[in-house]
């Protein structure tokens, strides 16, 4: 794959777009391969080690675009209409190159949400059955930064993002579609154009590859075998109803299946990683022993403690409506929930209409999206309050909370912090304090 890497960049002008974690990576991939190098980042402060590339920095960093043979798209660049369909001929990435150009098993993981869990939990029940296996892209390795860690066995399992299937011009072996909800509307002219940048991940399939695929977002005529997985429908290959995981006909009951992982809803991500484990050839047993000894992922439903007799549990990984509601449902009471953040112009009516319905007690809500939803909320029998920052709903929260508080935000971050990561850590730290 280095080759072909080589060849496909010799000779030509390079653009990287972003230099953030992954167009570093890149930049240390090209600086061993013969070709011009530039950088173009709005925000990016020039150093020393930059100054013999070819620098676009600042609000018109994207001038330099018709400059280049080839743009390395970073995932954290956000294109919208911005650019000509001639220019976007030029874009790849990561992801689209690992597509292209890699000769191991590969397995591409995408969704709305669960595909981080489902990512990990897939990588490591195949490791625990004694497949070599590594776990790279959006759960934090850029696709190509291992590549030379490979071996002729290596199964690549890649969690793949929205922003980095979006250029994509190939397709993994086995492609994961877990769900589509609204999401990242910052990123997109729309969401129909979110939704086609995630269905990327299997247009490029043929009769070898398989697709798992969420029933609810089976729509389209596939070239490769099918696979439908769904949390409440029966006619699903896979599928999960109260008491029971279905996986190809073989009925396991859910009081059989060890797991650490909070909610119902993460059977599902079970059901579909033991399938993909299946399929390369483990066994059933040792893939279900292997369930039990996956420890989750921090801010997924993590338990935070117990403090003054009340549970805190750090969801900070919520960006959309859906996974809040989730969250709730994977307890048997939660009496105060902290929700808001980011507002990127999600409908937020299932979430007010589900809180509205719920005997949630307390209602703490952060900016901006906890105060847009503010006037639709029903006060009668529910306190509800608007808190400045996560510092003062920490505090509100252990003055009203009895039971079991849940950071659940259904919004992002940015804006407030750098990332879903520092928000959870923040909330972990106030709790602990």
């Amino acid at each position: 794959m280095i080759k072909q890497l080589e060849n496909f960049f010799n000779g030509k002008r390079v653009l990287i777009l972003g230099l953030g974690r992954e167009g570093r990576s890149t930049l240390d991939i090209l600086k061993n391969i013969n070709c011009t190098i530039g950088i173009a980042d709005k925000n990016l402060t020039p150093t020393a080690e930059l100054e013999q590339y070819e620098l676009y920095l600042g609000d018109n960093y994207l001038d330099c675009l018709d400059k280049f043979d080839i743009i390395m798209k970073s995932p954290g660049i956000a294109l919208l209409d911005m650019v000509s369909d001639e220019i976007k001929s030029r874009i790849t990435s990561q992801t689209d190159l690992l597509l292209r150009f890699r000769k191991n098993t590969l397995i591409g993981i995408t969704g709305t949400k669960g595909k981080s869990t489902t990512s990990s939990l897939t990588c490591h029940i195949l490791k625990e059955c004694g497949k070599n296996a590594v776990l790279i892209g959006n759960i934090g390795i850029p696709p190509l930064e291992r590549i030379g860690e490979f071996e002729d066995d290596t199964i690549i399992v890649c969690e793949m993002s929205c922003h980095q299937l979006e250029y994509v011009q190939a397709s993994p072996d086995i492609a994961v579609l877990l769900n589509v909800f609204e999401e990242h509307l910052d990123h997109y002219v729309d969401f129909n154009a979110y939704k086609n940048a995630k269905e990327n991940i299997y247009h490029y399939m043929n009769e070898n590859g398989t697709l798992i695929i969420g029933s609810d977002c089976v729509h389209d005529d596939f070239g490769c075998d099918v696979v439908t997985a769904s949390l409440d429908c029966g006619d699903a290959d896979i599928f999960v109803t109260a008491d029971m995981l279905s996986i190809n006909g073989v009925e396991i009951p859910l009081s059989g299946i060890d797991t650490k992982l909070i909610g119902h809803h993460n059977f599902y991500n079970i059901g579909i990683a033991v399938f993909i484990a299946l399929t390369l050839g483990c066994d059933k047993d040792e893939a279900l022993k292997a369930v039990a000894s996956f420890n989750g992922l921090p801010h997924r439903l993590e338990n935070v403690g117990i403090f003054g007799g009340v549970q805190y549990i750090n969801d900070s990984i919520s960006t959309c409506p859906s996974t809040a509601i989730a969250a709730v449902r994977s307890f048997d009471k939660v009496d105060t929930i902290i929700v808001g953040g980011m507002d990127r112009g999600i409908d937020y009516t299932e979430l007010v209409n589900f809180l509205n319905g719920s005997d949630i007690e307390n209602v703490i809500l952060l900016p901006d999206s906890g105060y847009r939803i503010f006037p639709d909320l029903d006060g009668g029998k529910r306190n509800i309050y608007k808190a400045e920052n996560l510092v003062d709903a920490v505090r509100y929260a252990k003055n009203v909370t009895k039971v079991r508080c849940l950071l659940s935000p259904a919004a992002a971050s940015y804006g407030f912090y750098k990332n879903f990561e520092e928000r959870g850590e923040h909330f972990k730290q106030l709790v602990k304090e």
